[in-house]
Parts: C-alpha cells; sequence; structure tokens
C-alpha cells in the first residue's frame, strides 16, 4: 500500500531565508525516510501555496495526504487558517483525502534541538549552573500556545539552568531584552537567548536585536533544519497515519 504523502505546511515569510530552511528541513526528511514523498507548500508569501499543492497531487492521482503544519504550539494557524484551506481543498478535490496532523510542540525532540543549538553557541553543560536562559518564542495572542511556551521554560529550568524566563517577540510580554534585563537584576551574570522559532525572519530578527540591545552573552540560533526537527516530522506524520488507518469504533 502507497503511503500517504506528506505535505509540510509552512508559514511563509518575504524574508528568503525562510523558505530556504524550511526546504532544508524537507531534505533532511527525505533523507531520514527514503521513498516518503515530501512535498511543501506555504501559507503566505512563497510558492507554491498549499491549494496549488494538493490541486497538482489530486491531478497526479494521489489519493492521501497527510498535511503536517510547521508550528510550535497550537494557535490561530493551527486551529483555524490550516483546518479552512484544507476544508476548502476537500471540497474541490473530493477524491483526495487529506488529514492534519498535530503541531509539533511540546516535544523533547525540540528541546534537543534547542540544546544543539545552545551548544554550538558557546554553552557547555557544565555552564548552566551559573547562566540564565531566556527562552524567546514568536508569540501568540492565544492563551493556550502561551502557556506551552510558559511550561516549556519551566521544564528547561529543571535541567540545571540557574533561572529560566519565556519571552515574546510579538503579541505578548516580556519581551527578549526584558526578559534579559529581569534576569541580570535577580543577580544572574551570564545569560543565553535561545530562540524557540523554526526559521530566520522578521520576528527572530527581533529577538536578535533584543538579545544585543540588552548584552545578553549567547544568542543561540533558530531550530532550523536540525535533525531532531527532521525526526519530530516523521513522528508526527507517523502518528496522522496510524491515527487513519485506526477504525473509528477505535478512536473514537
Amino acid at each position: 500500500m502507497t503511503s500517504p504523502v506528506l505535505l509540510v505546511v509552512a508559514h511563509g515569510s518575504r524574508d528568503p531565508r525562510h523558505a530556504a530552511t524550511v526546504h532544508a528541513l524537507t531534505a533532511r526528511v527525505r533523507a531520514l525516510r527514503p521513498g516518503l514523498r515530501v512535498e511543501t507548500g506555504f501559507l503566505d508569501f512563497n510558492a507554491p501555496s498549499v491549494p496549488r499543492v494538493l490541486e497538482r497531487l489530486a491531478a497526479q492521482g494521489a489519493g492521501d495526504v497527510v498535511a503536517l503544519p510547521l508550528l510550535l504550539t497550537r494557535a490561530f494557524h493551527a486551529k483555524s487558517d490550516i483546518p479552512a484551506v484544507l476544508r476548502e481543498a476537500r471540497t474541490r478535490l473530493p477524491r483526495l483525502r487529506v488529514r492534519q496532523a498535530e503541531v509539533l510542540g511540546p516535544s523533547p525532540l525540540l528541546n534537543s534541538a534547542l540544546e544543539r543549538r545552545l551548544h554550538e553557541a558557546g554553552v557547555r553543560p557544565g555552564d548552566r549552573g551559573s547562566t540564565g536562559l531566556v527562552l524567546a518564542s514568536a508569540g501568540s495572542t492565544d492563551p493556550e500556545a502561551i502557556a506551552v511556551i510558559a511550561e516549556i521554560a519551566r521544564e528547561l529550568r529543571h535541567t540545571g539552568w540557574c533561572s529560566v524566563r519565556p519571552a515574546f517577540a510579538s503579541a505578548s510580554l516580556p519581551r527578549t531584552e526584558d526578559a534579559v534585563r529581569a534576569l541580570r537584576a535577580e543577580g544572574v551574570g551570564r545569560v543565553a537567548v535561545a530562540p524557540y522559532v523554526i526559521a530566520p525572519g522578521r520576528l527572530p530578527d527581533r529577538i536578535a536585536a533584543g538579545a544585543a540591545e540588552s548584552g545578553a552573552d549567547v544568542l543561540a540560533g533558530v531550530l532550523g533544519p536540525s535533525p531532531e526537527l527532521a525526526r519530530l516530522l516523521l513522528d508526527r506524520y507517523d502518528g496522522a497515519r496510524t491515527a487513519a488507518a485506526r477504525p473509528a469504533s477505535l478512536s473514537a
């Protein structure tokens, strides 16, 4: 039986680094699972759009698609935007069976990817006891998404950091620079900022600017096409595929 197509649904950005990072990530996914068809569609700014990809798949006779939101939390895009796009596609393309997978976060694999980027930026395991961490996400108006970031920050606090504070580049407070200053006010001598975002763009740039303005000692890179993130995409794909194959009486 042919495996469903994996359609990675990315937000899109005017910043060309965003699409380049998404394509690098999907290339890593293909390398991890040769033979799996992996497509990329964007909600905005970049091509191809999600509807165009689905139209092409339907024209080529594809039957099943797992649409995987390239999102770290369940906020507006996962709850409203993407479901609306997929509903419209199912109406126009009735022979195409499309299932939306879960968002990527939270996950231990994301925490591992975060640790990888911090290590690459110069933070060693022995540094944690004297280092404060700012977990800087894009931000959201969705209380569920904000609560998830706060909970991840609490979990990270128990992995050896002397203090961990969440921060947001938009929609929510505090900003990165305020979180860094708050750690300094607590007496933390060394502060690292970890962007909890997938790809470069306007909001990650805002995080970097806040880190620089407030004098953070370390700025990690975005999660990007890390091995952990590629594995997580396949985990979410497998979860959606398994759920689709389960009899309705068992999945109810």
